[in-house]
């Protein structure tokens, strides 16, 4: 095609939308489409960093060394608390760690009730699993190890690797500071 060719197609283009919007019907229908726009209320954003801290009272209230930290602080003072190498570049898989990791969570924190002391550590190294866990004393030492072993071999049946738990127990629950 030629630009003269070109320049006779965009005359007729142009032609042919003066026609066409200047139509009534086109008209009526813009004019209802003006009066179905919903309009967005917006209002000032509020600055604040509240989510994952702790609320300051007088100093009456024990917390954990994981509470102590802000979030921004991960990774700089304190550690991730699930430790793998899916996140790496050009790596699979993150996505299936994440609901493993939500899976072992949500067990142990239903086999043990109410015996956590602190948030679980969660290691893989190669195919092995390693759980981190302070537990409070609350049952009998043999309670422990049978939930333990029960824990250790129903987890490593339904993920196909060796999860292994490291386990300390502790009189009442570990205090960091004061807040």
């Amino acid at each position: 095609m030629s630009m003269s060719d070109f320049k006779m197609a965009a005359s007729l283009w142009a032609k042919c939308a003066v026609s066409f919007v200047s139509s009534t019907n086109i008209a009526t229908r813009t004019l209802q489409q003006v009066t179905r726009i919903q309009c967005i209320h917006t209002t000032a954003a509020l600055e604040k960093l509240r989510a994952g801290r702790v609320r300051a009272s007088k100093g009456e209230k024990p917390i954990t060394y994981e509470q102590a930290n802000f979030p921004y602080q991960i990774g700089v003072r304190k550690s991730w608390n699930s430790l793998h190498s899916a996140n790496l570049k050009e790596e699979t898989g993150a996505a299936l760690r994440t609901l493993e990791d939500f899976f072992l969570r949500k067990f142990i924190h239903g086999t043990f009730h109410q015996c956590l002391a602190t948030d679980l550590i969660i290691k893989r190294r190669g195919n092995q699993i390693f759980i981190v866990a302070l537990l409070l004393r609350r049952m009998a030492p043999q309670k422990y190890y049978f939930l333990i072993g029960y824990t250790e071999e129903l987890l490593s049946h339904w993920l196909k690797c060796p999860v292994k738990m490291e386990v300390q127990v502790f009189d009442e629950r570990p205090i960091y500071k004061w807040m």
